[in-house]
């Protein structure tokens, strides 16, 4: 190798900075438990996440959840399936073999219609289960953290937990009988746990 392609090679490796080589992706598959705020009971899923990590510190998040059941179960349901899709950013160091992290995502649940027919009554604002049993699509925002812990050179498994919040649709009747004139933000809890590959 001749000294000017050495000192080329030696000029573009000063270049490129030292986190782009470690950037890793993975894929993985959850189960998803989440809560509603104005709903009783879990709503359980399963999805799957594609993940980039342009550094050991920071990564970016698609996350996709399938809820394939009737919600809510106790009374009538007003919703067959649901559709939830979350995009964000995680932070956390790395120790050894083991990365906690904070984050922060946005993006959508879709509401799907019930199956069947839906009784409301017929009163303005209209209760929040009959605003959603015709379908809808909500803004989905999560707060939160998890860790993830290395399985072997390639594996990991992953927790999150996270505060979802919700963006529901207004004028409407919540089932604590308040009326909300505007759309307005739901917390409750959102947890998922899964294992994946990095490559």
């Amino acid at each position: 190798m001749s000294s000017r392609t050495l000192a080329i090679a030696l000029f573009v490796s000063l270049l490129i900075p030292r986190t782009a080589l470690t950037q890793t992706f993975s894929a993985s598959g959850h189960f998803a438990s989440s809560r509603w705020s104005q709903f009783e009971g879990s709503d359980n899923g399963f999805g799957g996440r594609f993940s980039w990590l342009p550094s050991s510190l920071v990564g970016i998040d698609a996350d996709l959840t399938w809820y394939p059941s009737d919600f809510e179960r106790d009374v009538l349901p007003f919703s067959q399936q649901r559709f939830e899709g979350l995009f964000g950013v995680t932070v956390g160091p790395r120790f050894n073999r083991v990365r906690p992290f904070a984050k922060a995502s946005a993006g959508f649940l879709k509401v799907s219609p019930t199956g069947g027919a839906f009784a409301c009554i017929a009163i303005f604002p209209p209760p929040l289960a009959c605003q959603l049993a015709g379908g809808d699509t909500l803004p989905a925002f999560e707060i939160g953290g998890g860790v993830e812990a290395d399985a072997g050179s390639r594996y990991f498994l992953r927790a999150d937990i996270a505060d979802r919040i919700l963006k529901y649709p207004g004028p409407t009747l919540t089932p604590e009988f308040e009326v909300k004139e505007e759309g307005f933000l739901g917390h409750a809890l959102r947890l998922t746990v899964g294992a994946g590959v990095r490559f």
